[in-house]
């Protein structure tokens, strides 16, 4: 068990995250270092603003500025990248683009659904048209690819929702489905491939998580592929099967899968072999949210909308709650606090230790929310169909 909890140590030292620059956050542990609202209300409301397009994407933050995807049109086919000020809500810059590929989507997703990544100096976006867009941080345009140009049998009737990441200069993108599957790095500056690898033809909205600097684990249905960014080649493969809607998430070297209820996977970025699994728990099982982690607990939240805890040493449940669903989001979490969105837009906030967790406050937003919460500085960054708002703690 040392051996674990060294591994869970190398992410400890984190003091205060001032940004949130992919889906699951600066470590893929869906947890910040920062305060949460400790209550919820009006009064915890910075500022709101609309949106002048539809999106699932979570917003990404850096440097105080918040950026946004969405898209709008009767066909959905005009893509926007939004910069927005992240102490006033003012926004810095707009750009729009025109979607190149497919643009019909499930009417619970949308175009504008992947959520963008930034490496603090590029913000990247991609679109479920295939469509990737590189800008900087004022809004000029680096590079544009349209993907279906390349790769035209590219197509999943549902549409494409999984998310970018960006490590050691490549970007990262998983565009698999029933017919031309695959994944690829990108140079972030030049936009150029600098690999492409076969994926299984199965549609797949898992988004890619960041290992280690320069190392990626690209998850499906047949399981996690870690794979070398700086050429594509495969460190090591765990081929227990996996979920292929709620992705899997990190604390150091142990990852939490979604396959057979919840497994615990620990990696050695020194050595290609597989994996040690420490423990499988059906007990933990998530249903379209991803698994969030923090400290010595993992949390999961059901199809049936229970809150599930558990130890990250042994997989045991600590304890379940009960809360009002349906979720799509993610929820997000720091040491004694978690914040679950449903898709009605009611923010419920949970307190929590190590055996019992309690439902504190509740705040109905009344707009569909299917997209994950940031959380970066001192704010929690939500966005609806159509607004956007920042929460506050009223205390600070």
């Amino acid at each position: 068990m040392a051996c674990f909890i060294t591994l869970l140590g190398s992410d400890a030292l984190v003091q205060g995250d001032q940004s949130w620059p992919s889906f699951q956050g600066p470590r893929g542990s869906g947890a910040t270092t920062e305060r949460l609202p400790q209550e919820l209300g009006g009064k915890n409301i910075s500022w709101e603003r609309m949106l002048p397009g539809y999106g699932l994407s979570t917003p990404v933050v850096h440097s105080n500025k918040v950026f946004i995807t969405c898209s709008s049109g009767p066909e959905q086919d005009r893509l926007r990248v939004l910069c927005i000020d992240g102490t006033k809500g003012q926004s810095l810059w707009e750009r729009q683009f025109w979607a190149t590929g497919r643009t019909m989507c499930h009417e619970k997703t949308s175009v504008a659904a992947p959520t963008p990544c930034t490496d603090g100096v590029r913000i990247y976006a991609l679109f479920s048209s295939n469509d990737l867009v590189c800008l900087d941080f004022d809004g000029n345009l680096i590079w544009l690819r349209g993907i279906t140009a390349d790769y035209p049998n590219v197509s999943n009737s549902l549409g494409m929702a999984s998310s970018l990441v960006v490590t050691d200069g490549v970007v990262v993108a998983q565009v698999e489905n029933d017919s031309e599957s695959y994944a690829i790095g990108i140079d972030a500056v030049t936009g150029k491939n600098i690999w492409k690898i076969e994926r299984e033809k199965s549609a797949n909205w898992t988004s890619p998580l960041v290992l280690s600097p320069g190392l990626v684990g690209l998850q499906s249905k047949s399981g996690i592929d870690a794979v070398d960014t700086a050429d594509g080649h495969f460190l090591w493969k765990y081929d227990g099967g996996a979920s292929t809607i709620p992705s899997s998430c990190r604390k150091g070297n142990v990852l939490f899968v979604p396959s057979k209820g919840l497994t615990a996977l620990a990696y050695n970025l020194s050595s290609q072999k597989s994996p040690k699994q420490l423990w499988s728990s059906s007990r933990l099982s998530p249903g379209t949210s991803s698994p969030v982690v923090v400290s010595n607990t993992v949390f999961t939240i059901s199809r049936g909308d229970v809150l599930t805890a558990g130890d990250i040493e042994t997989g045991e449940r600590r304890w379940q709650l009960r809360l009002k669903g349906p979720f799509s989001a993610t929820p997000v979490v720091n040491g004694d606090t978690l914040l679950a969105v449903n898709e009605t837009g009611l923010i419920q906030l949970v307190h929590f230790d190590d055996e019992q967790g309690e439902l504190k406050d509740t705040f109905h937003l009344e707009n569909q929310i299917l997209a994950s919460p940031a959380i970066a500085g001192d704010g929690v960054f939500l966005r609806s169909n159509s607004r956007l708002w920042k929460f506050v703690d009223a205390k600070q």
